[in-house]
């Protein structure tokens, strides 16, 4: 099965998984919930980021919110980590769930490895659009999600993210369980929420990988 063929009703019944309100997933309400400081650095740098969104977002593809907000984003955050995990972008990642092989290459992941992803921790999509040619962007972090579970034999809460041109929505999946947060937008103050979430998951993994 193909990530890009994936929908969230075609992985709710092939799977039975069952989809939670915030409320009802408690690892999604600690992740977005969590508290990174804001550097000076960081607060200067948002607006000019947040500016630049505001004036192209409708006319970019792709690549180019890719380019232009998605990667200097994740940048501030400095996902590298002492060489244990870092931000793997478009690599082929695969694995069987349920005896069904499933693979695609995600917009991004981080995985344990530097120069090639081992054991992923975190799923990333991101499109212009709510839906576009190449699928559902929520169902395909999803699928990505349920291959990393694998990957990780379900020890831990597996999380994701997908970008809709402004709107960030932050994901988690626990044993048959996944939740979806709203979206966070970008072009208001909830950018600074979005970085804060972002550093929030990065020490979340250190704290993941310390324990290895």
């Amino acid at each position: 099965m193909l990530f890009t063929e994936c929908t969230l009703e075609k992985l709710d019944k092939t799977f039975s998984l069952k989809p939670l309100p915030l409320k009802r997933m408690p690892v999604l309400q600690a992740w977005l919930n969590g508290q990174s400081e804001i550097t000076d650095h960081e607060r200067n740098h948002l607006p000019i980021l947040q500016q630049y969104l505001q004036e192209d977002v409708e006319n970019w593809n792709e690549q180019e919110l890719a380019m232009h907000f998605i990667g200097p984003m994740f940048a501030l955050v400095q996902f590298g980590y002492e060489r244990k995990f870092n931000l793997f972008a478009e690599r082929s990642f695969s694995g069987v769930v349920e005896d069904i092989e499933m693979n695609g290459r995600p917009d991004g992941l981080i995985a344990t490895g530097y120069r090639e992803p081992d054991k992923p921790y975190f799923c990333f999509q991101e499109y212009k659009k709510d839906k576009d040619p190449n699928g559902d962007p929520a169902a395909q972090a999803l699928a990505a999600m349920l291959v990393a579970q694998e990957v990780n034999d379900h020890q831990f809460p597996i999380y994701g993210c997908y970008v809709l041109g402004r709107y960030w929505y932050f994901m988690a999946l626990q044993g048959k369980e996944y939740c979806i947060s709203d979206g966070y937008t970008a072009t208001k103050d909830e950018i600074f929420d979005i970085l804060r979430i972002l550093k929030v998951l990065k020490q979340m993994i250190i704290e993941r990988v310390s324990k290895q």
